[in-house]
C-alpha cells in the first residue's frame, strides 16, 4: 500500500468503508435519487460508526446530489460528537450553501495542487494534480493529527479507495429490497477490475441479522485469497 506505512508505524488514519445496498447491489434509484436503504436499526449502527470516527468522507457528487449533514444525531448517540467532515473536491464544485459548510464543526475539503477555489468556513487540503492523492491525502491527515476515517461513498469513491487497497475494515448492510436497473448505481463505481487477477479479495469477519436486513463485515484478505482465514 503506497504511503501505508513508516516503518512499524501505520502513517496514515485507520480507514472504515460502510454502505448499504439492496440485496441486488443498487445504492440509489435508477435515476441516481438517494434512496432509503438502512432500517432504522442500521441508521442507528451508522450513526454509532460516525461517532467512532475522527472523519467522515464523501465525494463531491454526493453532497451535489443529496446535501447531507454528516453529522452525529444526538437521540441516537447520546454524547456522541459529530467527526470533522471531509469532501472530496478535484475541481472546487462545492456550493458555498452546502450543509456540511453550515453545520457546526469542521470541514475539509480536499482538492488538487492545480486548483485554486477557495470555500469560505473550510480548511482547504491539496494534493495531487488533475485529481485528489489520496495515499498522499491520507498521510496528511495522519500529520494533522487524524487516527480514524470512515468512508461513505459515493460509488466513485468508494472504487478509488477499494482499488488502492486504502481500507482496514469494510462494513455493508444489505436491504431487502430490489431496485433493478443495468444503469443504477452500485457501490463499486469507477473502471472496475479487467482481469480475474485484479480481483479484490476480502475475508468475512462477522455477519448478522439487523432489522429486516444484513450486516456483512470484512477485512482485507492480505494473502490475497478471498475467503481464506489469515490466523
Amino acid at each position: 500500500m503506497h504511503g501505508a506505512f513508516k516503518g512499524d508505524i501505520l502513517s496514515r488514519p485507520k480507514i472504515s468503508i460502510n454502505w448499504a445496498m439492496t440485496i441486488d447491489g443498487k445504492i440509489a434509484l435508477p435515476n441516481r435519487k438517494q434512496l432509503k436503504i438502512s432500517s432504522p436499526e442500521d441508521f442507528e449502527r451508522v450513526h454509532r460508526l460516525r461517532a467512532d470516527n475522527e472523519i467522515i468522507l464523501v465525494g463531491i457528487n454526493t453532497i451535489l446530489e443529496d446535501d447531507p449533514k454528516l453529522n452525529v444525531k444526538k437521540e441516537l448517540v447520546p454524547g456522541g460528537m459529530s467527526p470533522t467532515r471531509l469532501v472530496l473536491d478535484s475541481q472546487g464544485r462545492i456550493p458555498h450553501d452546502s450543509l456540511v459548510l453550515k453545520m457546526p464543526g469542521k470541514t475539509i475539503i480536499a482538492t488538487t495542487t492545480d486548483c485554486s477555489a477557495n470555500v469560505p468556513g473550510a480548511t482547504m487540503v491539496r494534493c495531487g494534480i488533475g485529481e485528489v492523492d489520496l495515499p498522499e491525502l491520507m498521510g496528511k491527515l495522519y500529520d494533522m493529527s487524524y487516527r480514524s476515517l470512515l468512508v461513505e461513498g459515493g460509488e466513485t469513491v468508494l472504487w478509488s479507495f477499494l482499488s488502492q487497497s486504502l481500507f482496514d475494515e469494510l462494513t455493508v448492510y444489505v436491504g431487502s429490497m430490489i431496485v433493478g436497473g443495468a444503469g443504477t448505481p452500485t457501490p463499486a463505481g469507477g473502471t472496475g477490475i479487467r482481469v480475474v487477477d485484479e480481483l479484490i479479495p476480502l475475508r468475512l469477519a462477522d455477519v448478522q441479522k439487523l432489522g429486516e436486513g444484513v450486516v456483512m463485515s470484512y477485512v482485507p484478505a492480505r494473502n490475497g485469497k478471498a475467503g481464506e482465514d489469515l490466523d
